[in-house]
């Protein structure tokens, strides 16, 4: 039986870490599954669904080399592999504002208290050093109705001063 696990991958971004990783789990007989990869900051992160035969500590062992060479940071934890079970967003929100702590906070502190299921949150900081803007792109599932988080981003704008849009998305399926 094949276990599943979560390789989470963190280090200086340069070329060639997704092959030297993708290689070392091929070649350990690993099967992958679902995948987030990202430039953050300067840094490359890896989150990857793996399935191996072995145990965490098997896994570990067959990816650390790599990782050694590379200078990564690594985790491995036991998961349940469901693949198959797509939740599909139903809202795009975007928050932006002069950059501060606790937006990110705020917002979705807020969004939770309303239903909002978070899938997907991608933020960037744009502007200029003296003027920084923070900016927020999430998306979701509104459990509880796109009205009651409409009502509620425009208290958080009005509150917090910040600029919010709200947008259904229509998954066409067929």
């Amino acid at each position: 039986m094949k276990n599943w696990f979560m390789l989470t991958l963190v280090g200086k971004d340069r070329p060639g870490i997704v092959a030297q990783i993708t290689r070392a789990l091929y070649e350990g007989q690993c099967n992958l599954g679902e995948a987030s990869m990202v430039r953050l900051g300067g840094n490359f992160t890896v989150m990857l669904m793996v399935q191996f035969a072995g145990s965490e500590q098997g896994l570990d062992a067959l990816v650390s080399p790599v990782c050694r060479s590379l200078t990564l940071h690594h985790h491995v934890d036991s998961i349940e592999g469901d693949l198959l079970h797509h939740v599909e967003p139903d809202v795009r929100i975007t928050v932006y504002g002069a950059d501060r702590a606790g937006i990110i906070a705020d917002a979705t502190g807020l969004l939770a208290e309303k239903g909002f299921n978070i899938l997907n949150l991608e933020s960037d900081v744009g502007g200029t050093p003296e003027n920084r803007i923070y900016i927020m792109n999430i998306e979701g599932v509104a459990e509880q109705g796109i009205q009651v988080l409409e009502e509620a981003l425009k208290n958080l704008a009005r509150e917090k001063g910040l600029e919010t849009q709200l947008e259904p998305i229509d998954t066409l399926i067929g």
